[in-house]
């Protein structure tokens, strides 16, 4: 798929997705950026991407919610008269003790890392077969999932979710083959330290990466623009993880 003048929604437009959102612009896209709370991201975002000449908008929305999820790829599409590309990032990640797991904790997490997915890509199909061209619907994993096994206590609702999301790409797949929809997964490992790492925490990570570092988002963006450059990769889940998973 070539980039100029087609159409991209990204979900969770911060940090890594603002990345993604300018690379995309920069490539002659217009974009589609939902938030949820981060109005002053997306906002950046967009003031940045405007020496690009692209259009790109934020729109808001709790992805939790599921006509809202519906009412996002809908605007955003008619705003923009075509669909093309649909970026599920959103995703809530956060330590849960298992005795503190109810079910709305459980919701909280599964409804958004994996529901909302699901009905995101929904709602973008028949735009998107409308086209005529085929498209692309790229989903966020986590190499914990790709890696096939849980590693860490207290991500019980995260890792069954990101496990989903495998499955959902994979099945998803199948599906719309025949339409030249295209499905794949990025499952990211140590792209950027949240918010509040210690230095002790970022040299453990280190030496736990075969490669020794970081990523940095720059290795997200390159992922992205490969499975929407490619023709011929799809159901796929790759791994951007600098190795971590082989540890």
């Amino acid at each position: 798929m070539h980039f100029e003048d087609r159409v991209a929604i990204i979900t969770g437009g911060k940090r890594i997705g603002a990345s993604v959102a300018l690379e995309l612009a920069s490539r002659g896209m217009d974009v589609a950026i939902a938030y949820n709370r981060s109005a002053q991201n997306a906002a950046d975002t967009i003031a940045r991407a405007g020496r690009f000449g692209r259009k790109m908008v934020a729109l808001q929305a709790d992805l939790a919610d599921v006509a809202q999820c519906q009412r996002l790829v809908d605007d955003a599409t008619n705003q923009f008269g075509r669909l093309d590309v649909l970026i599920n990032m959103a995703s809530v990640y956060r330590e849960v003790p298992l005795d503190d797991t109810d079910a709305a904790v459980w919701d909280s997490v599964v409804n958004v890392d994996l529901r909302a997915a699901f009905l995101c890509s929904r709602a973008a199909i028949p735009h998107i077969r409308r086209g005529g061209t085929g498209g692309r619907l790229i989903n966020f994993a986590d190499w914990i999932a790709a890696s096939g096994r849980p590693r860490y206590k207290g991500f019980l609702p995260y890792y069954v979710a990101k496990q989903g999301v495998i499955a959902l790409t994979e099945a998803l797949a199948l599906e719309l083959a025949e339409d030249h929809i295209l499905v794949n997964a990025i499952a990211p490992g140590p792209i950027l330290a949240p918010p509040g790492t210690s230095h002790a925490e970022l040299a453990s990570v280190e030496a736990a990466t075969p490669l020794g570092r970081w990523g940095g988002e720059a290795e997200i963006v390159k992922a992205v623009v490969f499975l929407i450059e490619s023709d011929f990769v799809t159901g796929e889940t790759i791994r951007v993880d600098g190795g971590r998973h082989l540890r």
